[in-house]
């Protein structure tokens, strides 16, 4: 008897084995013949939105999922991508079949480039994302071009490439949070599945295959409480963004993209440029962005003084996503340059005169330069920052706010100097300005953004109140173009 129960033990281990596929480690395997889906299986729920095409699996049409017929706990996978204009797609991993809805199992890493939703429904969140988890909010790839996704995940670790670049990466606490409904959003034993996710929607993928990989070392992670922070802000769909980053005191373009994907935080990285800045022409400008390109991270430009606009050519002004200034630079009444980090080079001869004053040239600098962004807001020389909230009186404020609002240029809050402060926001929230996230760094270390995060809580800020890039049509350059003159 004991003899006629282990050979049936044997049988059903045999069958078990044989209904599903092995996957040699270390060794690729073809997921896709090109022909057929045969090693797929299709949700019930609009199958129609999946078929072959030229070679290619082509997700189109109704909500709709594909999925894999194997699992897999620690792999690589890669297959070759192509969207069309305004797509939205996305590769499942460590998930399990579901005939309806989105797979509640794992992780989708998003592939779009471009949809950007619905004005009530925003979609931020671009290809190479871990969705809702670590977003990318950075375009890494193109429309209408085959790109390669690489994807790789070893015990509680995912990486994710594009065209063999690095643009994100994810440690996954023993315990993380999860919102209500999402809590089956973990690493584990599972599949892959691709994403067909509605009617305006054509996405291709061909050349897809996998390997599986041998048990590794499973990472710490440092801080459970700002995977938390970041993951609730990824949720929301909260563009956790630092457009404020320079490259200085040591700091590369690759420290840079290391803590952008060890943080959760994407950058905008500008060099300053201006007269007696790194860069003063066009010449050391298109040298710079020569360094940083290819880099997964913004490229934006700090235009100092207000000689900039005769500095640079409106053509190489536009290479950049966006353009900020502050009003820390400026000639005064007595003709006498102020730059009021310098405590040498500030004059101070009344104070209620040098508020009215700065403000004047806030309003001009606003109404006549093409930026997006004011930036280090409302600081003043050390010597009256001790007096900030006396000095920023309401109707300063709104003069201030006007200014932004009328202009379309959004208002920074800058981690670094702390300004402005909540009474400023809230009354620019109300005026309808958009806002960045700034630090501002003078040495290697970035933060993290400590005081931005404490204004969201604070003043109410929502995923919609947040600046985002122009495009290239509707960049402040090629609107406003660059003044004949500019108040000193």
């Amino acid at each position: 008897m004991k003899s006629t129960r282990f050979y049936l033990l044997i049988l059903v281990v045999l069958i078990a084995a044989a209904c599903k596929p092995s996957v040699p480690t270390g060794e690729w395997q073809t997921m896709f013949d090109g022909k057929t889906l045969d090693g797929w299986k299709k949700a019930s729920e609009h199958p129609e939105s999946l078929s072959v095409e030229d070679g290619a699996i082509k997700c189109s049409g109704e909500r709709s999922h594909l999925f894999y017929k194997g699992n897999f706990k620690n792999f690589e996978f890669e297959a070759e991508v192509k969207t069309m204009e305004h797509s939205n797609s996305g590769i499942f991993i460590s998930t399990q079949y579901q005939a309806e809805g989105w797979p509640e199992t794992g992780y989708e890493i998003q592939v779009n480039n471009s949809f950007v939703g619905s004005p009530d429904s925003k979609e931020r969140r671009k290809t190479g994302s871990v969705y809702n988890i670590r977003n990318v909010y950075y375009p890494v790839a193109n429309d209408n071009e085959w790109f390669k996704m690489r994807i790789k995940v070893v015990e509680n670790f995912i990486e994710v490439f594009v065209n063999d670049v690095k643009v994100n990466e994810y440690t996954e606490p023993a315990d993380p949070w999860r919102w209500q409904g999402g809590e089956k959003v973990k690493l584990g034993e599972g599949t892959i599945a691709l994403q067909a996710h509605d009617a305006n929607s054509t996405t291709f993928y061909k050349n897809l295959r996998i390997k599986a990989l041998p048990d590794g070392e499973v990472k710490t992670v440092d801080d459970k409480n700002w995977d938390t922070t970041v993951t609730q802000l990824m949720k929301q769909g909260f563009p956790l963004i630092d457009f404020h980053v320079h490259l200085k005191g040591g700091l590369t373009i690759d420290d840079v993209v290391a803590s952008s994907q060890r943080l959760g935080i994407n950058y905008g990285v500008a060099p300053n440029c201006g007269l007696h800045f790194p860069v003063t022409d066009d010449s050391s400008l298109y040298q710079y962005i020569e360094e940083v390109k290819g880099s997964p991270t913004f490229k934006g430009m700090q235009a100092e003084g207000r000689e900039w606009v005769t500095l640079f050519s409106p053509e190489a002004i536009s290479k950049f996503d966006y353009v900020f200034t502050d009003a820390m630079t400026f000639t005064d009444r007595k003709g006498r340059r102020n730059r009021i980090w310098i405590p040498e080079e500030v004059w101070v001869d009344n104070k209620q005169q040098f508020m009215d004053d700065l403000v004047a040239k806030i309003e001009a600098i606003f109404s006549q330069e093409p930026v997006d962004i004011y930036v280090n807001p409302t600081v003043l020389p050390a010597q009256l920052m001790s007096e900030y909230d006396e000095l920023w009186t309401t109707e300063r404020m709104e003069k201030v706010v006007k200014v932004l609002a009328d202009n379309g240029v959004a208002l920074e809050i800058n981690a670094r100097y702390k300004t402005p402060k909540a009474e400023m926001i809230k009354m620019a929230k109300e005026a309808g300005v958009k806002f960045s996230f700034g630090t501002n760094n003078v040495t290697n270390e970035l933060g993290h953004l400590e005081y931005c995060l404490e204004m969201i809580k604070e003043c109410g800020l929502t995923p919609n109140d947040m600046f985002e890039i122009k495009p290239d049509a509707e960049k402040p350059i090629n609107v406003k173009g660059l003044p004949d003159h500019i108040t000193g």
